[in-house]
């Protein structure tokens, strides 16, 4: 099957030709995922029958196209077109082409909410209500999801998150392209950012919530900065991290990563995890590497526990 013989996501660097399917659930993000690819360069067409795979990929290989990265949106329904699908992709593996399966899904309740937010009916079940043809699309899809390489659950994806998560897997890594680092603070009240490689919970440090004088001010103050981390537990915080950091980053460089996330969390998000995010980027800094910076709730009123 499809899985077995390609298990592993593409080699971006070492395939001539990049042959990737994005498929999944109505509803889940297929069409934007597909604008996310044409952006990172691949030739992307929406619904393109099974049988014309090969020749599409000769046309593709044919001299002076310069076509190495494609990309395929697919709605599979019907049971025929499913086997369909699958004898053209072995055909595509057995010539030579690496093939890829995304799977875009959600939660039945986040996907009918999705369709009544745009107003539209299920295009499988147009005349029924919408759960019944999620339900319906779920149990046709089951064979293509278990053969996927990815499974990607969108629930808690922004159009901005499903980008994101594009961009990281997809990119193409140039030579001379470093490691690039971006750091996230945020309160646990708020919830857990979805997509982020490690998180610290940073809720053991001292919190400066219940000092008057300091509540109203953010991790961004140096006055926060001081009550956080100039004692021994924050002092010990940080070696321990420079120490971590700086055995594990130059292993996810020599792995080929191109993206790492980092979040620290608190309870609010507006003073011990900001802290620990700026503390972080200088440690990067003392290590070779640059950071970009977000603070996801330092924007929240004082009054929220911190």
């Amino acid at each position: 099957m499809i899985g077995e013989l390609s298990p592993n996501p593409l080699d971006h660097e070492a395939l001539p030709l990049q042959f990737m399917m994005v498929t999944g659930t109505s509803g889940s993000g297929k069409t934007q995922a597909l604008k996310c690819l044409e952006d990172l360069g691949f030739f992307c067409v929406d619904n393109l029958p099974p049988a014309l795979f090969q020749k599409f990929t000769e046309l593709c290989a044919q001299p002076g196209k310069d076509v190495k990265k494609v990309a395929l949106g697919i709605d599979i329904r019907e049971r025929a077109f499913f086997d369909d699908l699958l004898s053209n992709l072995e055909a595509l593996q057995a010539n030579g082409c690496h093939v890829e399966l995304l799977f875009l899904e959600a939660q039945d309740d986040i996907l009918v909410r999705r369709f009544s937010e745009s107003r539209r009916p299920h295009p499988l079940l147009p005349q029924r209500p919408v759960i019944e043809g999620i339900q319906l699309e779920r149990e046709r899809l089951q064979g293509l999801r278990s053969r996927a390489h990815r499974v990607l659950d969108t629930s808690e994806f922004s159009v901005h998150d499903l980008k994101a998560w594009m961009i990281k897997h997809y990119r193409e890594r140039d030579a001379d392209q470093s490691l690039k680092i971006s750091l996230l603070s945020f309160g646990y009240k708020y919830g857990i950012p979805v997509d982020v490689d490690m998180v610290f919970d940073v809720r053991f440090l001292r919190n400066p919530h219940f000092v008057p004088e300091l509540q109203p001010l953010t991790g961004e103050h140096t006055e926060i900065q001081q009550f956080v981390l100039d004692n021994k537990e924050g002092q010990d915080f940080l070696g321990h991290l420079r120490e971590l950091f700086a055995f594990l980053l130059p292993l996810f460089e020599r792995e080929q990563r191109s993206y790492l996330t980092i979040a620290f969390g608190c309870t609010g998000g507006r003073h011990r995890s900001v802290s620990m995010a700026l503390y972080m980027r200088d440690i990067l800094e003392t290590l070779g590497y640059k950071a970009t910076l977000r603070h996801r709730e330092i924007q929240q009123e004082h009054v929220e526990t911190s």
